[in-house]
């Protein structure tokens, strides 16, 4: 079994601790609306006296559920403890995940609407608990601060019952499946703090994140179940094949509300596992009209999900274009950009796709080749030492990822223009994964990536996880110009500490 011990489940699910709020103003049963939009948050930061506020910042994540990503926003604190961050937004409310540098661990939950300033103010005790919540539109403060607790709590609900279902029919599977999550969203259900609108969002949201995590790929489900139920990780379950049928649960999720646009992640998570799917095969749109495109689509998806028309339709063309954008750093053709002209006009997912693609031709500047290295014939014990021995006189800075780990995607997308400051200078970048990652998923991944790849067999990859003692990935490895560990790491910190580091290794004689 691969050496992958840590799930990533939390990580996958603490980007939906950002889903909602309540504003009495509105309602949260107000319809969302597309809008290629941008919002200011504004807020100041009370703490116990004697705290320095020098260096003290806060962060935002904001879900982009048209172009499909998260976008991250940092802001400096001043003195009087006073911030303001402007942020680019794809619907007219987004729930947003603030944290604050005094407590980096406490996520809020916050409300933005375009045309409105929203203003938070926070007030921490001396433990840098928080002791007091201010949101203008208002918000309760339960809300705010309780429902990354009941996120939390569902996350990590423990199913005490393992039942064997790796050997039994997928219907047994699929009713077992929407058991569990039956009684996992009971914890949300029988809370009393959130308001019932924020219920309805969480309830929403986690049905959503728990069929991509745990049942949207059948094989990964069996397998896991296999090892939970069985206990014998030395040997590997048989598992059945699936065809598109396998895929009828889509429809008692009713992807046609449009009330998902209030998910923080999970709703265009979802789309891309449908979209990336090998046994629905849904194709790429690249330059293919978008009607053609679409009317192929509904072929293998309208009896699934129940529906042959609507705006989810639309949204899943415009997710294709974003995993484009996002994943691959690929600006857009001028023949795509005359489709979606074509189709959207001057409406609001065509500002919201033309606005990404902007953005992308600015990062595609600094991508750097791609250079794969076949090492399928070197040792486990030697692949480390192939590595440092090809670039002695430079840093290397070894990244150990795979393509379904949330956390190791969102660093490289994050350490993307830090990255680029050194593009000119001795610092070799090297990513390392092995086939947890789908062959086909990892190429189109690492054409946005660049530099040095390598697709480690199992051994391998188990040997250097082993060597260093790594349990979770994303994993580092830091060498200096001689080809001496200097460092190494599990978790990504934040891009200046990585910068610090390689610029002291940078300025180490050779």
């Amino acid at each position: 079994m691969t050496k992958l011990k840590k799930s990533n489940l939390f990580y996958m699910f603490s980007l939906l601790f950002l889903l909602s709020c309540r504003q009495p103003v509105s309602g949260i049963n107000e319809v969302p609306k597309i809008v290629s939009g941008k919002v200011r948050l504004t807020g100041n930061i009370k703490s116990a006296s004697g705290v320095n506020k020098d260096g003290m910042f806060v962060k935002i994540v904001v879900p982009h559920q048209i172009s499909g990503d998260y976008v991250k926003y940092r802001a400096d604190v001043d003195i009087s403890g006073n911030f303001s961050v402007d942020a680019e937004v794809e619907t007219n409310i987004s729930f947003v995940h603030l944290s604050t540098s005094l407590n980096p661990r406490k996520s809020l939950l916050v409300k933005l609407r375009t045309g409105y300033d929203t203003h938070i103010e926070i007030t921490y005790n001396s433990s840098f608990d928080i002791d007091k919540i201010k949101v203008t539109p208002e918000m309760t403060q339960n809300d705010v601060t309780h429902s990354f607790d009941l996120v939390g709590k569902m996350i990590q609900y423990p199913i005490l019952k393992q039942e064997p279902l790796y050997d039994r029919s997928t219907d047994d599977f699929l009713k077992s499946s929407k058991s569990t999550l039956s009684e996992i969203l009971r914890v949300v259900e029988d809370d009393r703090l959130i308001t019932s609108e924020m219920k309805e969002v969480l309830l929403n949201d986690f049905r959503l994140y728990y069929y991509h995590a745990a049942v949207f790929n059948y094989g990964n489900a069996m397998r896991a179940n296999y090892f939970r139920s069985n206990g014998d990780k030395n040997k590997k379950p048989v598992i059945k094949k699936i065809d598109r049928s396998y895929y009828r649960f889509l429809k008692d999720l009713k992807l046609a509300d449009p009330k998902y646009l209030y998910a923080f992640g999970s709703f265009w998570e979802f789309n891309r596992k449908i979209l990336e799917n090998e046994v629905l095969a849904i194709p790429r749109i690249d330059d293919v009209d978008i009607s053609t495109w679409l009317t192929n689509v509904k072929r293998t998806l309208s009896d699934l999900v129940g529906f042959n028309d609507g705006l989810f339709y639309d949204i899943l063309a415009a997710n294709n274009y974003g995993k484009q954008l996002n994943v691959e750093l690929k600006p857009l053709s001028e023949k795509q950009k005359e489709n979606i002209l074509k189709y959207w006009g001057n409406g609001e997912i065509a500002k919201i796709l033309f606005r990404k693609n902007q953005q992308i031709i600015e990062l595609d500047k600094f991508k750097t080749p791609i250079v794969i290295n076949d090492v399928s014939n070197i040792a486990a014990n030697k692949i480390i030492e192939n590595i440092t021995s090809k670039h002695k006189g430079k840093v290397i800075l070894i990244d150990l990822w795979a393509t379904w780990c949330g956390p190791c995607l969102d660093a490289i997308k994050h350490f993307r223009s830090t990255k680029a400051e050194f593009h000119d200078k001795d610092v070799v970048f090297v990513y390392l994964t092995n086939s947890s990652s789908p062959l086909k998923l990892w190429k189109e991944n690492i054409n946005a990536i660049g530099n040095e790849h390598y697709y480690l067999d199992n051994a391998q990859w188990e040997y250097v996880m082993n060597s260093f003692d790594f349990e979770a990935i994303p994993s580092y490895l830091l060498f200096n110009k001689k080809g001496v560990l200097a460092n190494k790491f599990t978790a990504f910190p934040e891009n200046d500490e990585v910068k610090e580091m390689l610029n002291n290794l940078l300025k180490e004689k050779y």
